[in-house]
């Protein structure tokens, strides 16, 4: 019960705030525990950080999942992984798995972001298979590439709005730098 209140205070600290936000001290009173309670569960922010991919990555890249199983066509599934990412953004769970990754953190935290980014990054190697891609593994890197760029414009609060940015970002997927349909 503590580390979940711990977790959901901790993705409040890195919504809000960012990593400098994420400290054990202002996990102790968001919780109302004392800061030697905090180390009972976590050794430090790095260990807090591998739980909340462990827990939250895995319910983000579910919702991706779904969005593009509801796509019939290899096309519908791209538009699908990329819209449901953004889409995402305004969401507690991923704010705090951005501000995760902007971070400085240990070995073993970047290896389980990576491989967690990895998951997701597989879901679409076989839609872009499907679309002729010739390393639809590479091209599923570049893809989540583009993803991570928009989300990047979106949590800065650029010029455009966040549809636009979606809509932009899908026509990337979709039909490259030209803008257009092939």
């Amino acid at each position: 019960m503590q580390r979940g209140a711990l977790l959901d205070a901790a993705r409040a600290l890195l919504s809000e705030g960012g990593t400098e936000a994420l400290t054990f001290p202002a996990l102790a009173e968001r919780t109302g525990l004392a800061r030697s309670s905090v180390y009972e569960y976590f050794r430090s922010r790095a260990a807090v950080v591998e739980e909340l991919c462990a827990v939250d990555f895995p319910v983000w890249a579910a919702e991706v999942e779904v969005a593009m199983d509801g796509a019939d066509t290899p096309q519908g599934k791209v538009e699908a992984y990329v819209r449901k990412q953004l889409e995402l953004v305004g969401d507690r769970r991923h704010r705090a798995v951005v501000a995760i990754s902007a971070s400085e953190l240990d070995d073993g935290a970047r290896e389980k972001i990576r491989a967690a980014h990895g998951g997701l990054v597989a879901m679409i190697v076989e839609a872009l298979a499907a679309l002729g891609q010739s390393q639809p593994r590479l091209g599923a890197m570049l893809l989540q590439g583009v993803v991570d760029a928009a989300v990047r414009r979106i949590e800065l609060g650029a010029a455009e709005n966040p549809e636009e940015i979606a809509d932009a970002a899908v026509t990337m997927a979709l039909h490259g730098v030209d803008g257009t349909p092939s």
